[in-house]
């Protein structure tokens, strides 16, 4: 028995430890909680992740994890906020984004071919699209990681010669042959059409809606009807003074040509490729070693952004996440760029074909993993190994 005035442990009061009173953060609405928690940083928010399980839960929340998801770079967000990676954690995104700001990566050769060619690629959901001489192959990616399942679960056939380029749309393969023709297959099907459009190599398609775009090295572009009845019917034809290495469809989906972009561009400068962020924001890079970033809205004559290519090299192909982060491949040793919009210089650098040299011919990422098509290989890199 204890002396006289003092307190009593919790074992003398029935046994059992006496209940703390609930703290006043508890006692705020859900809604109050996650508005204070979006005044914090990342970093802010792993430390309270460690405090106790509810406030781990809390903090994890995609909600809060958007807006910081949003000045990241390749987070799976665009300008205007859509979200294009909607079955992956933000807060997982985000740790992956700093994998890609800072390089760290783990690198892979996962395919490899015998004869030098000029693949081009498409990525779409779990399988990859790899041309291969006169062939377009499909390469289910592997679910554990970065690589591919060694035989293709289907190839797409009708070229003579080399496909040049293609692109996947609506569920369907449409490519450019050195044959001068244009192939357009249905992803899960038999049905397939083939007709000649060029007298030379078609260098580069695009497929939107009802309409197929063409470039050549005769020197057209053309525009080429899908509707029924209409099938390879020629709708359009622009004569240009060089041969035509890269094309895009305007999400507006016109038709027709609307303007030039540029002005003083010397003759052999062409541009090797073209990527359309929005209606009004497009990219284009190719021989004269820039990135440029265009705004119709503002001018078709000058670029509103540039960036050159620190080693004076040819650039081949260009992709951005829509948002931030550009990748760019370059003509010499297999480099692939990594930019940030709100620098001027490169951000990262992959070196890729050492110790031959073979340009990146053609480049798609994810959120997690960027493949890199070169002349006799391809290298995947898995931003979530580190």
């Amino acid at each position: 028995m204890g002396r006289k005035g003092s307190p009593r442990s919790p074992q003398e009061e029935g046994g059992s430890r006496a209940a703390s009173p609930p703290s006043p953060l508890w006692a705020l609405p859900e809604e109050l909680l996650l508005l204070i928690c979006s005044y914090l940083d990342a970093q802010a928010l792993g430390r309270l992740a460690q405090v106790c399980r509810r406030l781990r839960f809390l903090s994890s929340r995609d909600v809060l994890w958007r807006r910081i998801a949003r000045g990241c770079l390749n987070s799976g967000f665009t300008q205007l906020g859509t979200d294009l990676a909607p079955g992956i954690p933000v807060k997982e995104r985000v740790k992956v984004s700093q994998n890609w700001r800072h390089g760290r990566c783990r690198r892979e050769t996962v395919l490899k071919w015998k004869c030098n060619l000029m693949p081009w690629m498409e990525l779409d959901g779990e399988y990859l699209y790899l041309s291969q001489a006169e062939n377009i192959q499909a390469y289910q990616l592997c679910a554990e990681g970065t690589g591919l399942q060694r035989h293709p679960q289907a190839i797409f056939s009708g070229h003579q010669e080399d496909v040049c380029r293609f692109v996947l749309a609506n569920s369907h393969i449409v490519s450019g042959g050195g044959d001068g023709s244009i192939v357009l297959h249905k992803l899960h099907g038999s049905y397939s059409v083939k007709f000649s459009a060029h007298e030379q190599e078609v260098n580069c398609v695009d497929f939107q809606g009802g309409l197929i775009v063409s470039g050549s090295r005769d020197r057209t572009a053309k525009v080429w009807s899908l509707s029924a009845g209409r099938v390879g019917q020629c709708l359009h034809t622009v004569h240009t003074e060089d041969r035509v290495w890269s094309i895009a469809i305007s999400p507006l989906l016109s038709g027709q040509l609307l303007t030039c972009l540029g002005t003083d561009f010397h003759r052999g400068a062409g541009v090797l490729d073209v990527f359309y962020e929005t209606p009004s924001l497009l990219l284009s890079c190719g021989y004269d070693t820039y990135i440029r970033y265009w705004d119709i809205r503002t001018s078709t004559r000058k670029c509103v952004q540039e960036w050159e290519e620190p080693h004076d090299s040819a650039l081949y192909c260009i992709r951005s996440d829509k948002n931030h982060m550009i990748a760019s491949g370059s003509s010499y040793y297999g480099v692939v760029r990594l930019w940030d919009k709100r620098q001027t210089r490169c951000l990262q650098s992959f070196h890729l074909s050492s110790p031959t040299s073979s340009p990146v011919y053609c480049l798609r990422f994810s959120t997690t993993h960027l493949y890199a098509a070169l002349a006799s290989a391809l290298h995947v890199l898995d931003f979530t190994a580190l």
